[in-house]
């Protein structure tokens, strides 16, 4: 008696639009050449390699509020009529001193109205918040942003990938300097989270394991550490925030068209 030992199918998905921020655009798992790679190219990356004419186009453009995601990227996302949307959005809204949760959550909701008949498959995230006390302080409204996307998700039938739940996304180890983005590995997992969401065989079922222990810095470390950070990046970003500026201000898309899929790793 002979045994089927066939792969099971891949899911017939043959397109993928990322729609979102600096987390879709890949901030910080940084290319050779500059660029950034990120979990969205990852994930196309792999789908494409199952897919012969896969195409994909990623959005996404680095300090863009949820209002300026509907304006400048849903209806061209929609227009793709994709086979996958994924759609990340409102987090920069959080962490904004004044923050009206109630215009968020009904923009939101607009995005996703429009997105979901448009494609096949859409895709929310529950994002990934590190441990620390920026995270504590705005835990209340990223889990309103939360309990709007799962609810949404309900509705709509799109698929929740909840990183914020993962015990391995929280490690400060996974996210880079700046304390905003995640590392490459960081990326790395999302791009299997979202891989697994969408039905595909698992290349690591254990995305969501919290790496090894290690020692912790020394008090220095940790102090010189905070330094650089503070002038590197939260100065900066405080200085855009009193100016009105972004860091995507003037930015083009990081793939603005629905085209076959060419890696630059």
């Amino acid at each position: 008696m002979q045994t089927n030992s066939a792969s099971p199918a891949s899911p017939p998905y043959s397109s993928l639009v990322a729609v979102g921020d600096s987390f879709t655009e890949g901030m910080s798992d940084l290319l050779p050449d500059g660029s950034y790679r990120g979990w969205a190219d990852v994930l196309a990356a792999r789908m494409a390699a199952r897919t012969p004419g896969f195409r994909y186009a990623n959005l996404a453009v680095r300090g863009k509020l949820i209002q300026q995601i509907v304006d400048e990227q849903v209806e061209t996302a929609a227009a793709m009529r994709a086979d996958v949307v994924t759609l990340v959005g409102g987090l920069n809204d959080t962490l904004r001193p004044k923050c009206d949760m109630v215009r968020v959550r009904d923009l939101l909701t607009e995005a996703v109205e429009r997105l979901a008949p448009s494609c096949e498959q859409l895709v929310l995230m529950r994002s990934p918040g590190r441990q620390g006390p920026v995270l504590e302080r705005f835990r209340p409204r990223m889990e309103q942003l939360f309990a709007c996307v799962d609810e949404l998700a309900g509705k709509h039938g799109a698929v929740v990938v909840d990183l914020y739940g993962a015990p391995a996304l929280a490690d400060p180890r996974l996210w880079d300097v700046d304390r905003l983005h995640l590392t490459a590995e960081g990326h790395r997992r999302v791009a299997e989270a979202v891989w697994q969401a969408l039905g595909y065989e698992p290349e690591d079922a254990e995305w969501h394991v919290p790496m090894a222990a290690t020692a912790p810095p020394d008090w220095v470390t940790r102090r010189i550490a905070d330094v650089r950070f503070a002038r590197q990046h939260l100065l900066p970003w405080i200085g855009r925030r009193l100016t009105g500026r972004s860091s995507g201000d003037g930015r083009p898309p990081k793939r603005p068209e629905l085209l076959p899929y060419e890696s630059r790793a």
